[in-house]
Order: C-alpha cells, then structure tokens, then sequence
C-alpha cells in the first residue's frame, strides 16, 4: 500500500496534519493504535474541561445564595460527572471519524513501527503486520505519556496519573496531588470544589511555576481561599501504599511530614512517546527524549518528519497543530515561515484561570529591557464584579524604548478566551499606545487589556 504522506499518530498534531495534507492534494493515510484524536481528544483536554464544567456548574450552585438564589439538597455525583466527560470525549473522537472519512484519509489501526525507505510496518490487534510506503514523507506525531518518577511510580489504583484521574470508580475523600503544571491545578480545582480534600505539592517556590511571578501568588491565594493546602519548596520523598490509603511523607524547608491520604495523583510532566517506534533502526536522531528536526520538522533522516510533544518545542496540543500544518505546507513547497515559539499562549483551565504569553517581568528584566508595566485588577470590573468572579488580573509587559507588547499574563474568570488578542496583537507588532486606543466593548473582561495598557502609560482610568 502506498501514500503520498503517512501519519504516525492522530492527536491534535496528526490529525490536524493529515487534513492538511489532503487539502493539499496528498494522498494521506493516519496510523492509530487506539482512539482517533489521542490523548487531547479522549483523556486529555477535552474530557478535562468537561469535568471542569461540572466542577464549574457545581461552585454556581454552591453560591447561588451571592445571586439571589436559593438552592437546596445539591450533590456531586462524581460517576454522573465521569459519565459525561466520557461521552463527550466520544463525541469529540467521532467527530475526527467524520472528519478523516470528508478528507478522504484512510485510518489504519494498529501499532506503526518506520522502516528505511520511507516504510512502515503496521502490527494490528491480531498481530497482523502489513507494510505501508510512503512516497513524500511519514511524519511522527505520537505523543506522549504521564511521566513517572522513581520514587512515585504509579500503580494505576493508589498512585496515579492523569488518565486515571479522569474515571476514578468513586470519589476520593483526600488526594495529594504533586506537581502545580496545568495538569495539577486543574486536577486540584476540580476535586476541591466536589467536596475532595486537596493538598498541593509543588518543588518550585510557587505554584503553575512558568507563569509570572505575580500570577503563581495570585493563583495560590485563591487556591488557599477556596480550602486547599498549598506546599511549595517541597518535595515528595516516598509514597506508602501498604495500608488501606496511602502515607505520603513530604520534605519541606522545615523538615518532613507525613500526609495521609486515599488517592496520590502524579502530575509532574510528561514523557514522550517514542520507544519502539523504530526511530533507531533508521537511524533518526533523538536528544533527552526528544527527536530534533529544523524549522520545518524535518528529522536528519530526509522523507521523515516530527511533530508535536515528541520534538523540543512546548507540549501544547496548538503548538501540535499548527506544527503539522507547517510541515506538510513545506513538502507541498508553499511558502511558510517557521513557527514564532516565543509567541505560543499557554492556557490553564481552573479557576480562576490563568493564561499568558510571551515574557515574564522577570525574564524581560533579564533580557536587559527597560520595560512599562501595567496591571488592571479584575476587581474594578464592571463585567467581572456582576458575574461574581473578581479574583485576578491582567499583567502587560511593554518595552519602553519601541512600545513593543513583551508579554501578557492573565488570571480570572474566562481569561483563555482573552489571550489570543495579545497574541494577534504580538504577531502584528501592535504598540502599547495603539493598544490603548482601540476601542473595547463595555461591559466586558477584555477592556482589562485595554485599561492595563492604559495603567502602563499612567493613562489608566477606571483605578
């Protein structure tokens, strides 16, 4: 069987390629061992964001007595909440289905393993194995995987990961959760607000530790408000699993302690998925995990290309997207430009949420900017003191010399959907005094961009 271009993997990055690719004309196949649309699709961000829903729905409930309503015997029913992250997953896989079958991509299930030659074997579920040829390229795009530490591994029923996380049989009364990335936060917010006791652990100083300084502080304000334990500067050291829960003993600045528990979720990175993929039978170079290609995706092995969490850039599901559409637009010899990574917004969905791009205060200091910096809290509002949701703000970072928006960072309530105007706004090299002057609709959070670009040129208005 022969294509113009194969796919290895369809997540966000593979089968976002592979559409692209036929588009463009390619005869395209897809390889998948199990669901259509990976991780992100089927035990990742969207389920996550379906039990954050509920979570969501639940905390409104809770304080309906603030918007003068009353409500009376409300409950979580943590297996109706599983139940509905699970069926929206399904119905977002099979929305790839239909997708794959409109741009006439053929799906071929099973295990691929490349060859030299621009082949690849695939072994299906009855250990069936058939070549396939590929005549412009395979591209890589296989993922990654929870990431386990030597002295956290995961058992899948006491410690776990993030898969596990998701469709737990009933609802843990206590969790430690190690690690404060996206993952960790999201997975703390949505078990505290169902009624889980939730205890934080983060080796960093502060928690969600790439985002800005202020943002970290802000973030764990109103995890504390909200009941959880915060440990930062802390590490755990072991996990005992022998009785019926688990005893995690932690080390901190002012020595150990021990935390009981029923659940350990591990929520300290990922791990790329590339072993047994036959990367080294071809001869494709890898560093720390990870394959290297140029700008164009393009491994040292020509006709064979990677995408996604397995190559050095962010492990974001739009960094995989638009990764893959870039690289099958060079095979086709369109004319592309390699992706700006210093322009990637990262998105983490708790709540308050937080979102940002571009450079910290801290890292444009570093630089050696001389920088304008203006922040404009949510509590001055109108739109977010109506919906209830005043903790957080927006942080904008101008260079004083150009004008030049340095970065962006966001916490509050709905801050995701506001991000990408500092992205376009970046990407177009708007200026912190044009910023200023375009016009935001009244009422709504986005005039908090607006009024932080004012408060870094002292023309703030509304504090």
């Amino acid at each position: 069987m022969s294509y113009d271009i194969i796919v290895l993997g369809s997540g966000p990055g593979g089968y976002v390629t592979a559409i692209r690719a036929s588009q463009l004309g390619f005869k395209t196949a897809v390889i998948e061992k199990a669901e259509l649309g990976g991780i992100c699709l089927n035990w990742g961000c969207i389920p996550t964001k379906a039990l954050l829903k509920s979570a969501n729905v639940f905390e409104y409930i809770n304080h309906a007595k603030d918007y003068g309503i009353t409500v009376k015997g409300a409950e979580a029913d943590f297996s109706g909440m599983v139940k509905r992250s699970r069926g929206v997953a399904e119905k977002m896989s099979g929305g790839i289905q239909f997708l794959m079958k409109k741009n006439k991509i053929d799906v071929i299930k099973g295990f691929g393993k490349i060859k030299a030659g621009k082949k690849i074997d695939v072994t299906d579920d009855k250990g069936k194995t058939t070549e396939y040829s590929a005549n412009k390229g395979i591209i890589i795009a296989t993922g990654a995987r929870s990431r386990e530490l030597p002295n956290l591994p995961q058992d899948g029923k006491k410690v776990i990961g993030y898969r596990e996380a998701m469709t737990l049989p009933t609802q843990p009364k206590k969790i430690v959760v190690v690690g404060s990335g996206a993952i960790g936060v999201e997975f703390a917010y949505f078990y505290n607000t169902i009624g889980t006791e939730v205890t934080v652990v983060e080796y960093m100083p502060n928690i969600v530790p790439v985002e800005d300084v202020e943002v970290s502080k802000q973030l764990e304000r109103s995890f504390k408000k909200q009941g959880m334990k915060i440990m930062t500067s802390s590490s755990v050291e072991s996990v005992d699993t022998s009785g019926k829960g688990c005893v995690v003993t932690v080390k901190t600045k002012k020595g150990e302690e021990k935390i009981e528990c029923d659940i350990v979720l591990s929520a300290v990175g990922i791990t790329t998925n590339i072993e047994g993929i036959g990367l080294e039978d071809v001869g494709i170079a890898t560093d720390k995990g990870k394959v290297l290609v140029n700008d164009y995706y393009q491994t040292n092995i020509p006709g064979y290309y990677a995408i996604g969490d397995i190559t050095p850039g962010p492990a974001l599901a739009h960094v995989a997207s638009a990764e893959g559409i870039i690289c099958v637009e060079k095979i086709a010899n369109q004319h592309v430009e390699p992706l700006d990574y210093g322009n990637i917004p990262g998105c983490t969905y708790c709540s308050p949420e937080v979102a940002s791009v571009g450079m910290t205060e801290k890292a444009a200091k570093e630089a050696g900017y001389d920088i304008k910096v203006g922040k404009f809290p949510f509590s001055a509002s109108g739109k977010a003191t109506a919906a209830g949701a005043t903790d957080g703000f927006v942080k904008l970072i101008f260079d004083a010399k150009y004008g030049e928006l340095l970065g962006g960072h966001l916490i509050g309530g709905n801050v995701t959907e506001l991000i990408a105007e500092l992205v376009a706004v970046r990407k177009l090299e708007t200026t912190g005094h044009e910023l200023i002057k375009t016009v935001h609709p009244h009422p709504t959070l986005s005039e908090a961009i607006m009024e932080a670009a004012a408060a870094a040129y002292d023309e703030v208005i509304h504090i």
